[in-house]
């Protein structure tokens, strides 16, 4: 019994927080009693005495420190030793932050240069998205190296772990923002427009200004800024004007119905042939659209090269001058004309049937 309470004895002396606990031994049975500081050191107290040799039971009278003074000194401890421990490993922080800074900055430097990405990919949104995708693997790369200084690569498991689970809940959060950047490097693999394309997307028509990993961005011809979801353009039908650079205009001109319609057309398609902006191939085109009731509408169609002539002023043009050349050769163009017919000669019995009108009444009765 006295060899068991002096070994228990010299352990507890060896362990903070139990130099306080007395042992007492009979047959065998280990009665602890005294007070600890923290709860959890009277469990550690009954294990240790449970495990030397000749020790038959184990009777725990301990109990917790409830002085605040007391209890207030182990906690000054840690956390002074937590401050050391600190101040020591301050000057490897700040050699693995200027790793870090330092990687990440060159990432940064590499991502904004033109060169290697415009080779790579001709597409000025392809060359963005991989500007983006290099910045942050420079970014990660920087911080797994800062952490490998500390000796903390343990630590990136753990941060990689928490990382999967919050960005799957954010994931469903930000759902339309996933969708949105998906369908943005989609458009940039798929590359139906360029910057500075003149196109329709649904009901929105204007050049592409940008295209951002949450919307693409057009111009009108108003200078107006129209944002469009990129999930919204990827699945709608877009019309891309500047892909082919030939481009066909159209305008009507009415003339009179008892006009010489071959000469008429003859007339407008010289005029437009003649434009030196209208293009030789494909040809100009004239024909008869539809016939009115006071007038027969004709058909011009002529194609420009939208890099040198401006399709809207190329229209108004050759609007202009067809008129003025239909009306030099004798060719009306008539308003809309309606026709009245007056008869007196009604049938006897429809004449019967109308009421007679009542006679006016004098302006200034008789008094």
């Amino acid at each position: 019994d006295d060899a068991i309470r002096s070994r228990i004895g010299d352990i507890f002396r060896e362990i903070d927080g139990l130099r306080n606990v007395s042992v007492s031994v009979r047959a065998g049975v280990v009665t602890l009693s005294g007070v600890v500081p923290e709860i959890r050191l009277t469990g550690q107290a009954e294990k240790i005495a449970a495990r030397v040799t000749g020790v038959v039971a184990v009777i725990n009278h301990i109990s917790e420190e409830t002085s605040v003074g007391e209890r207030l000194v182990p906690v000054y401890a840690r956390v002074e030793g937590r401050a050391l421990q600190a101040l020591s490993y301050l000057p490897l922080l700040v050699v693995a932050f200027l790793v870090w800074a330092f990687v990440a900055l060159a990432g940064s430097f590499l991502a904004r240069r033109g060169w290697p990405f415009s080779r790579i990919a001709p597409n000025a949104f392809i060359a963005d998205l991989l500007r983006q995708f290099v910045r942050i693997g420079f970014v990660v790369v920087g911080g797994v190296l800062a952490l490998d200084i500390l000796g903390a690569t343990a630590l990136l498991g753990t941060l990689l772990g928490a990382a999967g689970i919050v960005g799957l809940a954010v994931g469903f959060a930000v759902r339309d923002t996933v969708e949105n950047y998906i369908a943005s490097i989609l458009l940039s693999i798929r590359q139906p427009f360029r910057p500075k394309d003149y196109v329709k997307i649904e009901n929105f028509e204007g050049f592409v200004i940008s295209l951002t990993s949450r919307a693409t961005i057009l111009m009108d011809i108003d200078g107006n800024h129209n944002r469009i979801p990129n999930a919204t353009v990827f699945k709608s039908a877009i019309t891309n004007y500047t892909v082919n650079p030939q481009r066909r205009f159209t305008f009507e001109v009415g003339v009179g119905a008892n006009s010489n319609l071959d000469r008429a057309l003859a007339v407008g398609l010289d005029t437009v042939e003649a434009l030196p902006f209208i293009l030789k191939d494909p040809p100009a085109d004239a024909w008869i659209d539809n016939l009115g009731n006071s007038n027969v509408v004709l058909v011009f169609v002529g194609w420009v090269d939208q890099r040198r002539t401006n399709l809207l002023k190329a229209r108004s043009e050759a609007m202009r001058l067809v008129k003025r050349a239909l009306e030099a050769n004798g060719f009306s163009l008539p308003e809309p004309i309606y026709r009245l017919r007056f008869d007196n000669d009604l049938p006897s019995g429809l004449r019967q049937a109308l009421p007679v009108p009542a006679a006016p009444a004098p302006e200034n009765p008789p008094e």
